[in-house]
């Protein structure tokens, strides 16, 4: 079978590396652009193009599908079949309708919750207790195509996006193999039961002590990738990385107190541990090591 693939982060690399190490016959890896990344900003590759550089697979980098030239280029493929994982751009109909067997799509939630751009931290944010992955045959109408097959994932409290993504990924990568070797029927999705999330800006991770612990501690799993869930101490951004609700004494939001060497900070309920924390212009400690560096902390209030 001659395959299209289209993704572009490390989520889509399993399902990538799956296919083509089935022996499916790749056909054309089409992803993002490379673009500038990390602290010095130097161009750097998605994860799929890196990997179709790597294996000597056709790539076609591009940030739409839209026009002509576009159908045109993925019409002289002349694919079975097309595969896409967090492609990361509007797929349009003409190209949805180029493929015999359509375009098969690894989506990381139990569809119909949580279509949309962020559905890992979407679930995270909701305290969801599991979340799972949907291979769905791609139609026009946001992550509402019929449905192949499904696998729960449980979410356990120690999870963060960064724990959750890889395994979501993994499970993607094996239902798509499926998908494609033994043929499944597309069960459509029950449009009463859709929830939608929206797509992440950075602002989002700003935290409000005055909500509960259980959300800000939501917050910072479901951020702990991008952008990262952050605050403010003394005019620096603090980013906290990892964080537990927990008991304490009340006190105004955003007031850090301390129990056994760890601060705690005040919430709208009760409080948050912070056991790991970066400082602006600083590397990530926990946060027993911030205390001891900054002991002015205790008893400051966090915005």
């Amino acid at each position: 079978m001659r395959v299209v693939f289209l993704g572009s982060p490390a989520f889509a690399l399993p399902s990538l590396e799956a296919l083509h190490g089935a022996g499916y016959d790749i056909g054309l890896v089409v992803t993002q652009p490379d673009r500038p990344a990390g602290r010095g900003q130097k161009t750097t590759p998605p994860p799929v193009a890196a990997y179709a550089r790597e294996h000597g697979l056709p790539l076609w980098q591009t940030s739409s599908l839209r026009g002509p030239e576009a159908e045109a280029r993925l019409r002289e493929v002349n694919c079975d079949a097309m595969a896409l994982a967090a492609f990361a751009a509007l797929v349009p109909t003409n190209i949805l309708e180029l493929a015999p067997g359509g375009i098969l799509n690894v989506h990381p939630s139990v569809l119909p919750r949580w279509r949309g751009a962020a559905p890992i931290q979407a679930a995270l944010l909701a305290g969801d207790q599991g979340t799972g992955v949907s291979i769905i045959r791609l139609v026009e109408a946001l992550d509402a195509g019929p449905i192949l097959l499904q696998e729960l994932v449980p979410i356990a409290p120690e999870d963060d996006y960064l724990t959750l993504e890889p395994r979501l990924a993994a499970v993607g990568s094996r239902l798509l193999l499926r998908a494609f070797q033994d043929g499944t029927t597309p069960v459509p999705q029950d449009e009463t039961q859709a929830t939608f999330c929206k797509r992440i800006e950075r602002d989002d991770a700003r935290i409000d002590w005055a909500q509960s612990a259980e959300t800000i501690w939501n917050m910072v799993r479901a951020y702990r990738g991008w952008p990262q869930a952050f605050t403010t101490y003394e005019g620096r951004q603090l980013k906290i990385l990892r964080a537990w609700p927990a008991e304490g004494p009340p006190g105004e939001p955003g007031t850090v107190q301390v129990a056994l060497g760890v601060p705690m900070v005040a919430t709208g309920d009760q409080s948050l541990r912070l056991d790991e924390v970066q400082l602006e212009g600083r590397r990530a400690i926990t946060g027993a090591e911030l205390l001891r560096g900054y002991p002015r902390l205790a008893g400051a209030k966090l915005a």
